[in-house]
């Protein structure tokens, strides 16, 4: 049984008795043992867990596949696709392709709205989509079956409801990711896949292998991406810092500054979010997908981190995700 946040917060090492310490009989406790230990019998204590990597500065403290595929094969990383979209919507930016995060879609991409969407439509930025603020009802949850068997999904998400203002409250939706993914190709001319491929597979020298599309072409903007566990360290590297790798600035440090303000806050896990990523108020920048798969970096401790779990089973705020971000939290941040 894994430990609540609760638990990690207001027990002392000592005192556990959760499966993943070393007793105290042993006279060791958590702040005594080497991180690397300690990381792996937390891991141990979830069994949905499948693989977890973390890496301090160049040091790789923890590196174990515990089930399903292993380190380099790759996982579905579901929604943590949208970070990576968020990432493309940076790189674009820096390219001219363009013009601002405050650019309206109607303006990038006209192409895309139908001619039937509500007003407030019109007035959707880029920076709206990103932040899960176009304020359209949601493509998530119960909704995403009939959002995804729709003959046109950028049209659906588009045509939703409108339930508040863009740019007011965070409203999750995939086809809110979708929709700037498909804007991002109409801008630089580009498929989705290629910019993946192109912009952030080829510096990080990862692969980024080809996933769904909707009906008309466009690669899916916010789920479905699949990446090793390996590959997914190098993204939490790349956010860890602060946009370069090995030498080379891949997204500017801007808009990784940029990706770390919340703008908005979910209203189920209590984290904030920036520009497609998940802020913790322990410091953390997080891309999280159904089931457990998470990204996670921490500048100042200068921490990566990537873990996949069971893509089957839900990883509520409240439940298994919550227990990830106690594990995160406690002997992960203090590797």
């Amino acid at each position: 049984m894994s430990l609540t946040r609760r638990q990690f917060a207001t027990a002392s090492a000592a005192a556990l008795a959760a499966p993943f310490l070393i007793p105290a009989a042993a006279s060791r406790n958590a702040a005594a043992q080497a991180p690397g230990p300690a990381i792996g019998e937390a891991a141990r204590s979830f069994p949905r867990l499948h693989s977890i990597l973390v890496q301090r500065g160049d040091e790789m403290v923890f590196a174990e596949a515990l089930r399903g595929p292993g380190l380099d094969r790759t996982a579905n990383i579901k929604s943590c696709s949208k970070s990576l979209v968020a990432l493309l919507l940076g790189i674009a930016i820096d390219r001219g392709e363009v013009p601002g995060v405050d650019a309206r879609l109607a303006e990038v991409a006209p192409r895309l709205v139908p001619d039937d969407a509500e007003a407030e439509v019109a007035q959707i930025t880029l920076q709206d989509l990103v932040t899960m603020r176009a304020g359209l009802g949601a493509t998530s949850g119960r909704e995403y079956g009939a959002w995804v068997n729709s003959r046109d999904w950028v049209s659906y998400a588009l045509r939703r409801p409108v339930v508040g203002e863009p740019g007011g409250r965070m409203i999750y939706s995939t086809g809110s990711s979708h929709v700037l993914g498909a804007a991002l190709a109409v801008a630089a001319g580009e498929s989705l896949l290629d910019q993946a491929r192109n912009r952030l597979g080829d510096p990080l020298g990862i692969e980024i292998p080809a996933w769904t599309r909707d009906p008309q072409g466009y690669y899916m903007g916010g789920n479905q991406m699949a990446l090793t566990p390996r590959a997914m360290l190098r993204v939490a590297m790349l956010m860890r810092d602060g946009g370069m790798f090995d030498g080379r600035q891949v997204v500017s440090r801007a808009w990784v500054d940029a990706s770390a303000e919340p703008r908005t806050r979910s209203p189920w896990s209590g984290l904030g979010y920036g520009y497609g990523w998940f802020v913790s108020d322990s410091g953390y920048l997080i891309a999280r997908g159904y089931g457990g798969q998470v990204i996670a970096a921490h500048r100042a401790r200068n921490l990566a981190v990537a873990i996949t779990s069971d893509p089957a089973q839900p990883a509520r705020s409240q439940g298994y995700f919550g227990d990830l971000m106690a594990f995160l939290d406690g002997p992960i941040l203090e590797a």
